[in-house]
C-alpha cells in the first residue's frame, strides 16, 4: 500500500509574509480575488492588513464576510453565489479555520457544481475538479487549515458538523505570518494552541501514522510545548513558534487523520457553539488516558517532546502518565477549563456520543471504540 502525502505548492513563513501575496497573485496572472474573512477580523482591522497589500499592488478584490465561527451550509451557499457574481478567479481566505473552511467549500463547489447542496461533500466526496485556487492567510495558530485537505461545515438543521476530506481543496499558497496573529486575545491563543497540540498528538498516535507523519508530529509537539505559554503572553518568540508549530502539525495530520478527541469535540461545536480548541483541550488528556494501551512506546516520545526529563528510565506506565500530566499542565497554565461541566447537559450525552461515533475522525483512533465507550468518556468530564 502506498502512503500519499499532500502539501501546499508554496508556503511563506515569518513576519511580513503577507507581502508576498501580491507577488504570487501577479506571478500567476490572477485578475480578481474573492476575499473570505469573518466579521470580527474585518471589524478589528486584521483583514485590512491583507487588503492594504492588495490595494498597494493595484489588485482587485471583493470582500465576503458572511461567515460564522462554526460556518454553516448557508454561509457556504451564499458565498458561492457571491463569488460567482464577483467574477473572481481566485480566493483569499483570511482567518482561522472558519474562514478557510468556508473558502475551501466555496472553491470546490464552484468547480464541482454537482455538490452545491454542500451536504454531499461530507466524508471523502468524489469531486472531479480542483478547487478555485486559494491563498490562505491564518490569523490563529491552531487549525492549520492553510495546509490541510480537510474542512468542517455545520449542518445547522441537524446540529452536526460535517467533516469533509478532499485533496483538491488544499490552498495553493499559504502565507503564515505571525504579525497576523498578534491581535489574538489570550483565551483564543490558548484554545487554538491546544487545538494544534491535539492535532500533533492525535496525528502521532492515529491508526494511519507512519514514519514521515511521525517526523512532523513529534517536532510539532516539541515546538508547541516550548512556545504556547509565550504566545499566550504575546511574545514575538511565542507567536513565531506557534505559527510554525501549528503548520508543521497540519502537514502531518492532514495526511494521516485524527481520532476521537476531534470526534467528541465536533458535536460540542455543533450543539453548543463551543470553540473547537477549547473542546479539544478539555477532552485531550482524558482520551489520551483511554488510548494509552494502544500506543506502544509513543507516549515516551510525547513526554520527551513535552519537555519531561528522565523518560528513558521510566516504566511504560510512568512515561504514559508523564505524557498525560504534561499535557494537563500546559492546558492549565494557559487557562483552559479542566472539564465539560459548564458546557455539556447530561441529557444530551446520548446524542453527542452517537454523533461522535459517526464522525469521520473516529476510525483513525488507535483504539477501537464504541458509542458506550464514548458515552463514558463524556460522563467522566461532567
Amino acid at each position: 500500500m502506498a502512503n500519499r502525502f499532500v502539501l501546499n505548492e508554496t508556503s511563506y513563513h515569518g513576519a511580513g509574509a503577507i507581502q508576498e501575496i501580491a507577488t504570487e497573485a501577479k506571478g500567476r496572472g490572477f485578475q480578481k480575488a474573492f476575499v473570505c474573512s469573518d466579521p470580527d477580523l474585518v471589524k478589528f482591522g486584521v483583514t485590512k492588513k491583507v487588503l492594504d497589500v492588495l490595494d498597494k499592488a493595484g489588485l482587485v478584490y471583493e470582500l465576503y464576510s458572511n461567515i460564522k465561527a462554526n460556518p454553516t451550509i448557508e454561509n457556504v451557499q451564499t458565498g458561492v453565489e457571491a463569488c460567482k457574481k464577483s467574477g473572481a478567479d481566485y480566493l483569499i481566505a483570511i482567518g482561522g479555520g472558519s474562514s478557510m473552511d468556508t473558502a475551501k467549500a466555496i472553491g470546490i463547489i464552484i468547480n464541482n457544481p454537482d455538490f452545491a447542496d454542500v451536504v454531499s461533500l461530507e466524508g471523502v466526496a468524489p469531486t472531479k475538479n480542483k478547487s478555485v485556487p486559494i491563498f490562505a492567510v491564518p490569523t490563529t495558530a491552531g487549525t492549520a487549515a492553510e495546509v490541510t485537505i480537510n474542512y468542517v461545515i455545520t449542518d445547522a438543521a441537524k446540529n452536526r458538523k460535517m467533516v469533509c476530506v478532499d485533496p483538491k481543496d488544499i490552498p495553493v499558497v499559504a502565507f503564515v505570518d505571525s504579525d497576523m496573529m498578534t491581535t489574538m486575545p489570550k483565551g483564543l491563543t490558548a484554545a487554538t494552541g491546544m487545538d494544534a497540540l491535539t492535532h500533533a498528538i492525535e496525528g502521532y498516535i492515529t491508526a494511519g501514522a507512519w514514519e514521515l507523519s511521525d517526523m512532523f508530529h513529534i517536532k510539532a509537539i516539541e515546538i508547541i510545548a516550548k512556545h504556547l505559554r509565550g504566545a499566550v503572553e504575546n511574545t514575538p518568540e511565542g507567536r513565531e513558534g506557534m505559527a510554525l508549530g501549528q503548520y508543521v502539525a497540519g502537514m502531518g495530520f492532514s495526511n494521516v487523520g485524527l481520532g476521537i478527541v476531534h470526534s467528541m469535540a465536533h458535536p460540542l461545536g455543533a450543539l453548543y457553539d463551543t470553540p473547537h480548541g477549547v473542546a479539544n483541550a478539555i477532552i485531550l488528556p482524558t482520551v489520551m488516558e483511554y488510548n494509552a494501551e494502544s500506543t506502544g512506546e509513543k507516549y515516551r516520545e510525547i513526554a520527551r517532546a513535552m519537555g519531561v526529563e528522565g523518560v528513558d528510565s521510566m516504566s511504560q506506565e510512568e512515561y504514559r502518565k508523564a505524557a498525560v500530566d504534561a499535557v494537563k499542565k500546559l492546558s492549565q497554565d494557559v487557562g483552559i477549563p479542566q472539564d465539560l461541566k459548564e458546557i455539556v447537559k447530561k441529557e444530551d450525552i446520548p446524542f453527542l456520543a452517537q454523533s461522535a461515533y459517526d464522525d469521520a475522525c473516529r476510525p483513525g483512533n488507535p483504539k477501537e471504540t464504541s458509542v458506550e465507550d464514548i458515552t463514558k468518556l463524556y460522563e467522566s468530564l461532567i
